[in-house]
């Protein structure tokens, strides 16, 4: 009885059960990395069916709406390879880049904006908008630098 209890308490330690949670840790950052791959491809193939139909057979007047569209679609991608290279960052290093993370909200609100309909936003999202890159920007800055001073 006592072999089983000591057992039971040795499964259980802090060393055990932190081991088993990082496991899980880098099991879901597999998953979701493979997820992600799917997602980007889902997205490359989005951005080609649609460059094919609009841009090269445009109907008239709309190739400007169609250009805005693309960027928006380009951008979907760029975001989804940040995202990836997050992921497998995190994978790498088991520390998430904070710096990464920075620059796909910076890489998603520009894109927010390239698509922007002005006609139907209201001010306050557009000040809400420059807020938050304002803020990014500046997160962005200080942990560059802080950055740049430790590997100094």
């Amino acid at each position: 009885m006592n072999r089983l209890i000591k057992r039971l308490i040795e499964v259980t330690s802090d060393k055990n059960f932190m081991n088993f949670i990082e496991i899980v840790e880098v099991i879901v950052s597999k998953l979701l990395s493979l997820l992600m791959v799917l997602v980007i491809f889902a997205t490359l193939a989005d951005l080609t069916i649609f460059i094919v139909k609009e841009i090269l057979s445009p109907a008239e007047g709309t190739f400007s709406q169609a250009l805005f569209k693309t960027f928006g679609l380009f951008l979907n991608v760029l975001i989804a390879l940040e995202i990836l290279e997050n992921i497998t960052g995190y994978l790498k290093k088991h520390v998430l880049q904070v710096e990464l993370v920075i620059v796909t909200s910076l890489i998603a609100i520009a894109r927010k904006i390239i698509i922007l309909d002005l006609k139907v936003t209201e001010g306050i999202e557009i000040i809400g908008l420059g807020i938050a890159i304002l803020s990014l920007s500046i997160s962005y800055f200080i942990i560059r630098t802080n950055n740049s001073r430790k590997e100094h």
